[in-house]
């Protein structure tokens, strides 16, 4: 017998592909859709709002309202593109405002009616989340490194010799020959977990994958390789640049945790693709080492040694900044239409483009 869910499911499917041929239509069609009937006319508002929403991509909501006049008017004004992009970015949530240069002027804004003020301001948010699901696609075809520098280690063997910096470098050996990673201190017990806390080059980032590469201590008999046996990854904001230089530990809000990956006791750049890219709001993350594998033939003790760790997606300054307000960890959304272009363009033609 087929399954109820089964019916379930290709009913959706049917669904949502009746609704993109409803829909969606390149803006070349539009003298043909003239002796048409338009159905968002002929329907309620309500039910041509629910036929919308199931659109649940991004780019068939753009391309809904370039249709029209009418339908960009029905789009804008109802939000949809705000709406997808809150869901697909929960983050965005406590975004109390967006500010955009004075010099902003929309085309389509009608300034006869008695409500420009109001339909320039839904006008402007419309850009502004179609600029952010532009920066998303370009994030997913052309990824970036966007680490910027290491923050701190919740713990370290040697240092400076095997300090977190030495994670930025993806060569287990620096130019002279000498090993080049970072080793957590020893534990007797192999369930301690470490952190890895990196400033990304943006305070405001997509990040789609976090890739990892343990060490293998090359000059011991068996070749260990010191990976952890999981990972996960938190992202957020610093709540204070003072208590980050005491307590870097203790300085930080997370506001996105990610699933735990397994990791595999391998000597080469573990890939980990998150679930759905992430919106980081406030420039951080953190990697979690949970747990090790390895124990040291010198003194018997578990430790992590990371050789390389690197961030990719994409960094949205300058077109996208933001201002953080403490302590209730709302912010700002500051855009700047002039500088879209070229920071999709630096991660296309960037050097560090990874595709």
């Amino acid at each position: 017998m087929v399954s109820c869910s089964y019916f379930k499911l290709e009913r959706v499917s049917l669904r949502k592909k009746v609704v993109r041929q409803i829909v969606i239509q390149h803006p070349s069609t539009r003298s043909q859709m003239e002796q048409r009937i338009d159905f968002l006319e002929r329907l309620e508002s309500d039910m041509a709002l629910n036929i919308l929403m199931r659109l649940d991509d991004p780019a068939d909501i753009v391309r809904a309202s370039a249709v029209s006049r009418s339908w960009h008017h029905f789009v804008m004004a109802n939000g949809l593109l705000k709406q997808l992009c809150l869901t697909m970015f929960p983050q965005l949530s406590n975004n109390i405002r967006i500010i955009a240069p004075n010099s902003w002027r929309m085309n389509n804004v009608n300034i006869e009616r008695s409500n420009a003020i109001e339909m320039e301001v839904l006008e402007k948010e419309h850009q502004v989340y179609a600029s952010l699901f532009q920066a998303l696609f370009r994030s997913e075809v052309s990824p970036r490194d966007c680490i910027a520098d290491a923050v701190s280690a919740s713990s370290t063997d040697r240092d400076p010799d095997e300090s977190i910096v030495n994670t930025l470098s993806p060569w287990s050996r620096s130019q002279w020959g000498i090993a080049s990673y970072w080793s957590s201190k020893g534990h007797s017990n192999p369930d301690v977990p470490e952190t890895l806390t990196y400033r990304l080059k943006a305070g405001i980032s997509i990040v789609t994958e976090i890739d990892i590469q343990p060490f293998e201590v090359y000059w011991e008999r068996d070749r260990p390789i010191c990976s952890a046996q999981s990972v996960r990854f938190r992202m957020g904001y610093a709540r204070s640049q003072c208590l980050l230089l005491c307590k870097p530990d203790d300085n930080f809000v997370w506001t996105y945790t990610s699933p735990t990956f397994p990791m595999k006791q391998e000597n080469r750049l573990q890939r980990f693709k998150l679930p759905k890219p992430v919106l980081c709001i406030g420039g951080y993350l953190q990697v979690e080492l949970l747990g090790s594998v390895q124990r040291a033939e010198i003194d018997g003790l578990f430790y992590i040694c990371i050789c390389h760790v690197r961030v990719l997606g994409l960094p949205l300054e300058p077109a996208f900044n933001i201002q953080m307000f403490e302590p209730s960890g709302k912010f700002m959304l500051q855009y700047n239409p002039n500088s879209l272009h070229s920071t999709l363009e630096h991660s296309c033609n960037g050097e560090n483009s990874y595709m």
